[in-house]
């Protein structure tokens, strides 16, 4: 394989297969959220017919090889090594287009035990308290098997995060959560026709679990965007709602989204101004922790060979190591 030939494997399928979903597209482009870093508002685009990629956060952008090289941190002969193990099928210059059917599916999911995602966790301030609302998920990606913590939205789908890696599985939607002394599992991520006149918003999952470790005695809804394109799915939820409490980015796109709400909800407070010296509710909560040294997380030994012994049939696990020297990622 050569340059050539790998720049004319599509990018849309490339980057489904390393689980990155687009955020909104139309016939001629498609935007993503960054796949070197994390980002609440989408600036990654794929221009569709010419094939070429631009990260306007970053402004640098060009072809598949270019984006390779900057993923997997690596040059253009690991580039096309890489490339060539994997079976691209739009490498064969079909003339008809992509079947939509998943490429991926879900081995298990269970609750939160592996030692990387307790210490993932951890390293973003997060304990035992926040477990009952997300899981472990391994799943499997172009022949690939990976793991993260999983965190369930409205339509049974998958926002997944672990050091490593940010993506999503099934449909991108809402997530909806009660939370009172009775709230205990993820199961509960369904509102029976608004039991609070309560409800808090947030844009992702680690700022909902960040209010959800901090706060004692809060008795309400908790809703989260899992993405800035789910703002109108979020406003039609909050109309029943006489307390909204806004939690949202101190970023361009979340001051849009609190902007956005408040128009059709006025009395809804903005609380962003209680971490206003980081970007998020969870930056606050990462800089709180280290202030407190928060105690390393104990795991169960008992546990330990088995996962280790999945570990060592992770294909993916290789790719991370080259990963972990040239990628700025942070979530």
């Amino acid at each position: 394989m050569n340059c050539k030939q790998l720049n004319s494997i599509s990018l849309e399928e490339f980057l489904r297969a390393l689980g990155h979903l687009p955020t909104k597209q139309s016939e001629k482009e498609a935007w993503y959220l960054s796949p070197f870093g994390s980002e609440s508002q989408a600036s990654f685009k794929v221009d569709k017919s010419k094939n070429l990629w631009h990260l306007f956060s970053e402004g640098i952008g060009g072809t598949t090889t270019d984006f390779i090289q900057k993923y997997f941190n690596t040059s253009v002969k690991g580039a096309l090594a890489w490339a060539a193990e994997q079976n691209f099928s739009s490498f064969h210059q079909q003339t008809k287009p992509i079947k939509s059917f998943p490429n991926y599916h879900i081995d298990k999911i269970m609750d939160i035990t592996h030692p990387n995602l307790i210490l993932y966790l951890h390293e973003r301030g997060l304990s035992e308290k926040v477990y009952p609302f997300i899981k472990e998920l391994w799943f499997t990606i172009q022949n690939k098997q990976l793991y993260a913590v999983g965190f369930k939205n409205r339509s049974d789908g998958w926002e997944l995060r672990n050091v490593f890696y940010k993506g999503a599985l099934h449909k991108k939607d809402i997530t909806l959560l009660p939370l009172s002394p009775e709230t205990e599992s993820i199961s509960t991520n369904i509102i029976s026709k608004h039991a609070h006149q309560k409800i808090a918003v947030f844009e992702g999952f680690t700022d909902v679990l960040s209010f959800i470790e901090m706060q004692k005695s809060f008795q309400g809804d908790l809703l989260v965007l899992n993405s800035t394109a789910m703002i109108k799915s979020a406003i039609d939820v909050l109309t029943p709602y006489s307390e909204i409490s806004l939690f949202l980015d101190n970023d361009k796109s979340g001051r849009d989204c609190t902007n956005t709400i408040l128009k059709p909800f006025p009395h809804a407070k903005d609380f962003s101004y209680l971490y206003s010296n980081h970007k998020d509710l969870n930056g606050y909560l990462m800089d709180k922790r280290q202030r407190q040294a928060l105690p390393a997380p104990k795991t169960k030994p008992s546990q330990q060979p088995e996962r280790d012994s999945a570990e060592k049939h992770e294909p993916f696990k290789k790719e991370t190591n080259r990963i972990k020297k040239g990628m700025r990622r942070r979530m």
